[in-house]
Order: structure tokens, then C-alpha cells, then sequence
């Protein structure tokens, strides 16, 4: 059964990467996994351009394990020299916009609904969601799903991760700041240059530390990555300076606790675009991280940001493929990566639910 859901994986990978899925544009990556899951009979449900199913023999009295990856893309990468929405077989890979993020971790995962879709006597339920917008954090992907959801008990998450376990992974705060002055004649040295003010803060930023450094994420970092004034003409002394800092938060910290420590520090004006994007852990004690453990895979913390960060209850972050390939230019996943997620993913639920 596993050699036949392979190909059908591969099949219908072939098709996502031939299919442009923006994020907020996936109509159509959408009707291919409806039709894909009609091909095994299984009733969906679409919220938006999220594909939400059940197993077949769901009992709400059981606990409840989502599988879960996503189906939009970003947009190509500009240095690309293949036709990103050509897929192409080439050396024992397979190229094309998606292939490795998300695509190979969404099409192994499904395989892995449809293997144990008419299991009976399970522990536990398995749902999956084929979710939209993961690549910009919309509010209409993940999120979305998750409150309409039964309570889900714990999530694999498919990201590119070798297939190793990501049992953390950062959160991500973006801060729009604004350091005030007054504005005034260069020539005369009048105003409150609010660029020197923005300096002595960005400063702040780059060389503070926080104390509590993570065994899994190290520790959390913030990073000014853009600086602005309203200022056309070179005489103007500037009366704002505004500015980005990219804030990773390891798991030991909240945001509130990020944000206390910059408000006592620094004098400029701090707005968070989003508190959303939380950092997450998975104990080393839950059942699918010791399962994974008894397969010899190794955990680790990871420091990208996925849709875990939505998800309120525990998630593992693991897939085929490498996170270092995606969003690259001639974007590629290796077919056996796609074989042996698939198998992988197969094992490490059926130590669990079986």
C-alpha cells in the first residue's frame, strides 16, 4: 500500500507545483487535494482555501491528532533559471515552486491520512488540514481552521526538517518604532535630530541580551532591519526617525516580557504589528516525541517560525526535505525524501494511535 500511495504522492505533488498557490490565491491547490481525498472517498469539509477531513470511524470520545501542512507558496524566486511551475523529474529530484516547502511534507502527510483513513480501533482520531496562508501568517489559514476544529490533543506539523524533530521553534514579533524630535535648519543646528535619538536606541537593540538563553533555541534576539525619516531635502533636521527590529523570542520568554524590557530601555515609540506568532516547545516526554526518539531521530530547536506558533496545543515540527532549500531559486525536493517521509510519518503515528 505504501509503494502505492508513494506514486499518488508524487502524482499529485507534480500537480501543486504546476498549479501557482500564492498565498491567498490557492482556488486551485485546493480543488486538487478535494479531488485527490474524493479519490479515497473521504468527505471534506473547505473553510476558505482550507481542506479540513476526519478518519473514517471519528469518535469524539477519543483524543485527537491533526496532521497538518499547507499549501500556499511564496513567489518565485527572481534568480530562478527552471520554470518554477514546471515540475521536473531530473537525477532523482523533483524541481518546481513548493517541492520542498511545503509541498513534499503536505503530499507525504496526506499519504499518511489515506493510509490510516479506514483503520478501525484506533487510540486516537486523525484529522487533516491542508491549510492556506502559512507563507504570510493570514489570519484566513491555520488559525482559521483551528475554530472550527473538534479539541485537537497534539499536531505534526509537515515542514522541511530532514525528517529530524522539531520539537521548539522561535517566535516572531515585528516592531514598528518611531524615535521624536524636532525638526529644524541643519545649517543653524536647530531641532532634535530624531535620527541621533533612533541611533542611540537601535544601539540599545543590537547589543542588549536577555539573560535566559534556551538548551533548544539559544537566545532570543532582536534585529533593527529597516530606518526611515520623512525627510526630502538634506538641510531638514528630521522631527521622526522611524525603524523595524525583527524580535525572536526563544521559549523561555513571553512577549510581554520582551516588550516590558524594551519600553524600560528605550525612548522611542514601540507598536508590535503582532503578537501572534508565539515561540513553542513540545515536551521531550510526549508520546510522539519518545516515538520518534525509539526510531532514532534526533529533536532539535528551529529557527524559523510555522504555523505551530497558531496552533493552541502541542506540536512536532517534522518533514521531508531541507529548510535550507526553501524559497531558493530552481526550488527541489529528492523523490526519496518524499518515500521516506512517507514511511516515517506512517511509523511515528502508528507507535501512537495503533
Amino acid at each position: 500500500m505504501q509503494e502505492q500511495l508513494y506514486r499518488e504522492a508524487v502524482a499529485l505533488l507534480k500537480q501543486l507545483i504546476e498549479t501557482p498557490s500564492f498565498s491567498k490565491e490557492e482556488d486551485n491547490t485546493a480543488e486538487l487535494i478535494i479531488a485527490y481525498l474524493a479519490q479515497h472517498q473521504v468527505p471534506i469539509k473547505r473553510l476558505g482555501n482550507n481542506i479540513i477531513a476526519k478518519n473514517k470511524y471519528f469518535d469524539a470520545a477519543k483524543p485527537t491528532l491533526l496532521l497538518n501542512s499547507h499549501h500556499d507558496t511564496v513567489k518565485p524566486n527572481p534568480k530562478y533559471t527552471l520554470d518554477p511551475f514546471k515540475a521536473i523529474e531530473k537525477d532523482g529530484k523533483l524541481y518546481g515552486l513548493g517541492s520542498n516547502d511545503a509541498g513534499g511534507c503536505l503530499v507525504s502527510l496526506i499519504a499518511t491520512f489515506a493510509y490510516y483513513y479506514e483503520k478501525e480501533n484506533l487510540k486516537y482520531n486523525i484529522m487533516l488540514v491542508a491549510s492556506a496562508e502559512e507563507e504570510i501568517s493570514g489570519y484566513n489559514g491555520i488559525e482559521a481552521a483551528v475554530n472550527i476544529l473538534p479539541p485537537i490533543d497534539f499536531a505534526i506539523v509537515g515542514e522541511p526538517t530532514k525528517l529530524q524533530m522539531a520539537v521548539a521553534e522561535r517566535g516572531l514579533m515585528v516592531l514598528d518604532c518611531t524615535a521624536h524630535g524636532k525638526a529644524g535648519h541643519a545649517a543653524r543646528n536647530e531641532g532634535e535630530n530624531a535620527i541621533v535619538k533612533a541611533i542611540k536606541d537601535i544601539e540599545w537593540f543590537h547589543s542588549y541580551k536577555f539573560e535566559k538563553v534556551s538548551p533548544l533555541l539559544g537566545d532570543s534576539r532582536m534585529t533593527c532591519t529597516v530606518i526611515e525619516t520623512e525627510n526630502k531635502q538634506h538641510n531638514v533636521v528630521p522631527s521622526s526617525c522611524k525603524y523595524v527590529v525583527d524580535v525572536r523570542v526563544n521559549e523561555l520568554y513571553s512577549f510581554e516580557e520582551i516588550l516590558d524590557a524594551i519600553h524600560t530601555n528605550v525612548s522611542s515609540e514601540v507598536k508590535p504589528r503582532s503578537t501572534r506568532l508565539r515561540s513553542t516547545s513540545i515536551s521531550l516526554d510526549h508520546p510522539i516525541v519518545k516515538a520518534g526518539i525509539e526510531m532514532g531521530k534526533t529533536t532539535y530547536g528551529s529557527p524559523t517560525t510555522s504555523d505551530k506558533a497558531l496552533m493552541p496545543f502541542p506540536g512536532l515540527k517534522m518533514g521531508p526535505g531541507d529548510s535550507a532549500r526553501s524559497h531558493t531559486a530552481d526550488e527541489f525536493i529528492y523523490l526519496d525524501e518524499i518515500e521516506g517521509g512517507i514511511k516515517d510519518y506512517i511509523e511515528i503515528v502508528g507507535r501512537v494511535v495503533v
